[in-house]
Parts: C-alpha cells; structure tokens; sequence
C-alpha cells in the first residue's frame, strides 16, 4: 500500500500528465454558453465558465490568444471553443484551455457584429471622407470571390455585357468557414501586390448570418480600408450588410449590382460618344457658316474688287498727312523766329552802340582798356575815342575836373 501513496500534488501532477497525452483532449472544440466571465484588465487573460443545459466547464483564455479575438466575450454568448484540456495542479481541477473562440448562433454572432461595427467606426474606418471614387473606364477588374458559385458567373456575364473591352482577373477565394477571411485577405493582397487592377470586387452571394460572417472580420476590414485599389464590397442580398460594407469605398446591394456599377454601360457610351459627335458636328458647320459669312462680305469690299481704291484711299490719307505736317513745321518756324526777333531786340536795347547813336562816346586808353574818370588821365596821354560811326585818335591836353 506504501508503494501506492501519492502527495495530493503528484497525483494531479500524474492527472495533468494524462490528459495531455490523449490526442482528443489536446485538440478539442466545445460548444457552450459563456457565463462568470472575468476580464483580469491587468493581465489581459479571460476566465469564465462554458455551460449547456446539464453540465460546467472551467475555462483560461490567455492574453495572447484573446488579444487576436474580433468581438468582446459576454455573460450569455453562445461560443464554438478551440483549445486543450488539462489539470490545474494547484486547485486540482481540469478546465480548458482555449486558443481561439468564434460566437455560436445568431444573436451572439449579431452582438460580434456590433461591437465590431461601433469599435472601427470610431477609428474613422467608415469615415465618407476617406472613401475613394471608382475608376470611369477601368481597363482591369479583380474579382475575389468563390469559383464556383452563382455570384461569380452573374459578375462575369454582365461585366462582359456592358464593358467587354475590360480584363477581368479572378482570384479564387474562401467565402465561408473559419479559414475564409485570410483567403479573403490573401486576394486582396494579390491585387494590391503582385497584380495590380483599377478596381476590386470581393463578394459572394447571399447566405444565413453565420455564412456571411467571414466578412465580419476585423483583418478583412482593415485589409479593405487599407487597399491601394478601390474596393466595391457585394456580400449576399440587398437586405444583408456586413462589415465589410461599411469600409469599402463602395458598397453594392449584390454581386450583380457591383458589376454594373463597377463598368459603364458600352451601348450608353455609344450613344453618348454619337450625341457628342452631332454635337460637334453641328458646331463646326455653323462656325464655317459664319466664317463664310465673313468672308462673302470682305470679298464684297471696294479694296478687294479694286486695288486702285485702295492706293487711292492710302494717296488721300498721305496727301491729309502731308498737310498737317506742312502746318505744323510752319507754326513750328513762326514760333521759332518770333522768339529770335524778341532776342534780338533785347540784345539791341541793351547794345552799347544804341548809347553811342544818342550821342555819347566810349573812351579808350593806349592798352584797349575802357576809361570811365578822368582824373585817371594824364597830360599827354593818347587816347581812342569811339563814336557811333567812327573812332578818333586824340592826345589829352589838360585834365578838368567836372562842375
């Protein structure tokens, strides 16, 4: 019996070990309702309880695992487990330890849904200022989608009906399980990437809440927000939103509706580019009416019927020019010799031959040089002195002086 004694903590030591040895405890889904559920803020780690109609389960979900989790785990979600189950060897209890949790049913998917919604919509993801235009004439369309269904074949034979001059690439992608939002992703990818298109269709046709739900997904989400290509999202019916939606750059109520508005419509375009070529047409014709118009009435001209008229005209506006300059150059001569005339009588008045003519005379010494008193003379000395008419040599005889 002494070989069999066992501490309390090496036999849930020995029960841990046990369960993780079996294959299926290792690798294990449960389906459950969430109830006491503990979100430990400082760690990050969720623990709860997993519950159906009969029986409890414990449940650990650490922090790295729940920070990869879309929506927030509540008291009364149904959820799908995956993870391991062991033994807590200090409490001696087993419970699971869970690596991924998807929700179960349609309210918990609908509570996913919401919380995902309010959570990318305050980061602006579904801001309408953010959203791009699509392409006018795209000449390349990507289509992410399943190969295989009806949507698909729908996108086709109206992108080939309205635009066929437009390449269609189709990427063959998951649209429902729980791997199909990084199928979803991986397309996007390919587009944006290694082939690059003017605009992207990613959808499927319609389907139950939780067939629609891997374009709930917040990386799918964030993957369409951050594409460099256009995006049109058309996910199931018109009546079906998903997230998806909400940050494409456009959403169409169907697949077949995100086909036509993803191209023009080529027998419209025809019509149009017809209209704009009566359009033109019409406008040229009457832009040579009126040019001919034009030119009728200067062919009518008396300078084009006659070029004599003309030089006549040109020999009368000369003969009109040549007179107005003979006018001018003689008001010019007039202006100039009056004001030589008043010249000319100022420098006379101011003349000192004028004095002379009055009878007065300038005298002179031997040098040339004016003599104005006489006390500066002497006996003896020659002078000149200068009449109106004439100059006088004379030699002064005696100096008076003046009453």
């Amino acid at each position: 019996m002494a070989q069999n004694l066992l501490t309390v903590s090496e036999l849930n030591e020995y029960l841990r070990m046990l369960l993780d040895a079996n294959p299926v405890l290792t690798n294990v889904y449960v389906r459950g309702e969430i109830s006491n559920f503990t979100n430990h803020y400082k760690t990050g780690h969720f623990y709860f309880s997993l519950k159906d109609e009969g029986a409890l389960v414990r449940a650990v979900m650490f922090r790295g695992n729940a920070q990869r989790l879309h929506f927030l785990p509540e008291n009364g979600m149904k959820v799908i487990l995956h993870g391991r189950v062991s033994v807590f060897v200090r409490d001696g209890q087993y419970q699971i330890y869970v690596d991924d949790m998807q929700p179960d049913g349609v309210g918990a998917l609908y509570l996913a849904f919401e919380q995902l919604r309010k959570k990318l919509e305050g980061e602006g993801l579904f801001d309408p200022a953010r959203k791009r235009p699509l392409p006018r004439f795209p000449r390349k369309i990507g289509i992410v989608t399943s190969p295989t269904g009806a949507a698909v074949r729908d996108m086709l034979q109206i992108l080939n009906r309205r635009w066929p001059m437009a390449e269609v690439v189709l990427y063959p992608a998951l649209v429902q399980g729980i791997t199909a939002p990084e199928s979803l992703m991986a397309g996007l990818a390919h587009f944006n990437e290694k082939c690059p298109v003017d605009v992207i269709i990613i959808g499927r046709g319609g389907g139950s809440l939780e067939d629609l739900f891997a374009f709930n997904h917040e990386g799918l989400a964030r993957a369409v927000a951050a594409s460099n290509t256009p995006v049109i999202s058309a996910v199931g019916h018109e009546t079906d939103f998903t997230i998806c939606d909400f940050v494409a750059d456009l959403r169409a109520p169907t697949p077949s509706a995100a086909a036509e508005l993803a191209v023009p419509e080529v027998n419209e375009m025809r019509g149009v580019l017809l209209g704009l070529q009566g359009a033109l047409g019409e406008r040229i014709t009457r832009h040579l009416t009126a040019r001919r118009a034009e030119v009728a009435l200067l062919s009518g001209a008396d300078a084009l019927r006659s070029p004599k008229y003309y030089i006549e005209e040109r020999r009368m506006n000369v003969a009109y020019l040549e007179k107005q300059l003979s006018t001018a150059v003689t008001a010019r001569v007039t202006a100039a010799q009056n004001g030589f005339s008043a010249l000319c009588a100022k420098l006379d008045a101011l003349s000192p031959l004028r004095v002379l003519s009055r009878g007065y005379t300038a005298v002179f010494g031997k040098d040339g040089a004016p003599i104005t008193l006489g006390s500066a003379l002497q006996k003896g000395e020659k002078l000149s002195i200068r009449f109106s008419d004439s100059t006088v040599d004379a030699t002064v005889d005696g100096v008076r002086e003046s009453e």
